[in-house]
């Protein structure tokens, strides 16, 4: 590209309309998937352990890979491997709608898991590539709000389209979203790649974090189905052991999936952990809070999903403020209250059950407490993870963080259930399913206070978030 693009210019706008609907594809999907569950469970007479491969089968994909899709981008061209991915992904949201069982139903979710870690990555990249360096700037803050108003109209039609349409049609509204993204990015994204990309990807990385992954997954949602039996014991094991080899392999490897350098940072290491501790817990109650409200209170798709929408509200109010105010006065404050604030958030959901069901009084408290914490702790926390590395290092940071959020969500969703009892068909009778809850809502709170306490033992006092 001989010169950069302006924002203001027809192109500049036709970039990020297209970034931003690549990226709210897989925004809306996670919303709807979610709010889908209890439904998707009903029409296929299935275990609870099913519906959570319905979630952990997307997710596994996307964290073992998302790594990987930048690097492709960077090799093979940005342009290129976005579009590849938003294809994938149409293709694989079809063969969701149309599936005739939970079986192919979970096998397209996977599908689409890949086309999510080739797509993901490619939207800031395409934007940073494409863009001067202020507009870049602009840019970036416009994709973030346009991709936060999708995020909020996600609970919304995804109830809706749940509740009065089908659950099918929540995954076949990718494939027309697909075809703009598609037209756009070839009239008005330009090309671009990294000039020092890496030549060759860490394919034996890659192959031991997904099996690794992999097994640390299935180990405990078997168990959450079966009980702890020999098999499901062994393969958890086998998925602990695995991840342990990822580390061995990634410190001998030429060009590493990981570069585990970039952990020696204490800073790096601690936003890393309060990363995986927010993001798990944050995952697998997103999951249960949907379905706890549609089984034991008896909320409609459409409810359940406008339930959770303040807290997207408050992160699109808050989180710019929230970022400047750790930029004065350094990010460790608010990444240590807001977890706290969101376990203490989290605390209050327990209250749901059958007869605590109305949402001014038994919901809505604990969501805002909820969207507050986690308003003062995302932004500072991003923000975090940037300024603990050197600017070279800037991009494969950010990455970094993300595949850590993604598996954090994949083990939370995986193990926490199987803790709680959660399994079979236990979810149905709204008695099993508040029991389950609550000790998910336990655990999760317990994550976050570990969470904040590697903030306060890691993260410098004085450090700027740039």
């Amino acid at each position: 590209m001989s010169a950069a693009v302006t924002l203001s210019s027809r192109q500049g706008r036709g970039i990020l309309i297209t970034t931003v609907l690549g990226s709210g594809m897989v925004f809306l999907d996670g919303t709807v998937a979610t709010v889908a569950t209890k439904t998707i469970g009903k029409d296929f007479n299935a275990s609870f352990g099913a519906l959570q491969w319905v979630l952990t089968g997307y997710t596994l994909p996307l964290a073992s890979l998302i790594l990987v899709g930048g690097s492709l981008g960077d090799r093979f061209g940005r342009r290129r491997t976005f579009l590849v991915g938003v294809v994938w992904f149409a293709a694989a949201s079809a063969l969701c709608a149309l599936a005739p069982g939970i079986e192919t139903l979970v096998a397209a979710r996977v599908l689409q898991g890949v086309g999510g870690a080739l797509l993901t990555p490619g939207s800031l990249a395409i934007i940073q590539a494409s863009f001067g360096r202020d507009d870049a700037a602009r840019a970036v803050g416009a994709w973030a709000g346009l991709s936060g108003v999708t995020t909020a109209v996600g609970p919304v039609l995804g109830g809706f389209l749940v509740q009065d349409v089908s659950w099918r049609w929540a995954f076949a509204i990718n494939v027309p979203l697909a075809v703009a993204v598609v037209a756009t990015g070839l009239l008005w994204v330009p090309e671009s790649s990294a000039p020092h990309a890496v030549s060759r990807p860490d394919v034996f990385g890659i192959a031991v974090v997904i099996c690794g992954l992999g097994a640390l997954t299935y180990g405990p949602i078997d168990a959450g189905s079966n009980g702890w039996s020999a098999r499901s014991i062994a393969v958890t094991i086998a998925g602990i052991v695995l991840l342990g080899a990822f580390v061995a392999v990634e410190r001998r490897a030429a060009d590493p999936l990981v570069p585990l350098g970039i952990f020696a940072d204490r800073t790096f290491s601690g936003a890393n952990i309060m990363t995986f501790m927010t993001y798990g817990a944050l995952s697998v109650m997103s999951f249960v809070l949907v379905v706890q409200l549609q089984v034991s209170a008896g909320y409609g798709a459409l409810a359940a999903g406008i339930a959770t929408l303040p807290v997207t509200v408050v992160l699109l109010v808050l989180s710019s403020r929230s970022g400047a105010l750790a930029a004065r006065i350094g990010p460790r404050l608010q990444m240590t209250v807001g977890p706290l604030l969101v376990a203490a958030g989290m605390a209050l959901t327990t209250r749901i059950d059958a007869h605590h069901r109305a949402y001014l009084p038994d919901v809505l408290p604990g969501v805002l407490v909820f969207a507050f914490g986690l308003a003062a702790l995302v932004a500072p926390l991003t923000a975090t993870v940037m300024a603990s590395v050197p600017a070279e290092e800037v991009g494969i940071a950010s990455g970094v963080n993300n595949a850590v959020a993604r598996a954090a969500g994949l083990l939370a969703i995986s193990v926490l259930p199987a803790f709680a009892g959660l399994s079979g068909d236990a979810y149905r009778s709204a008695d099993a399913m508040t029991h389950g809850f609550r000790i998910v809502v336990l655990l999760c709170v317990v994550m976050l206070v570990l969470g904040a306490g590697a903030v306060v033992a890691t993260v410098r006092t004085n450090l700027r978030a740039a």
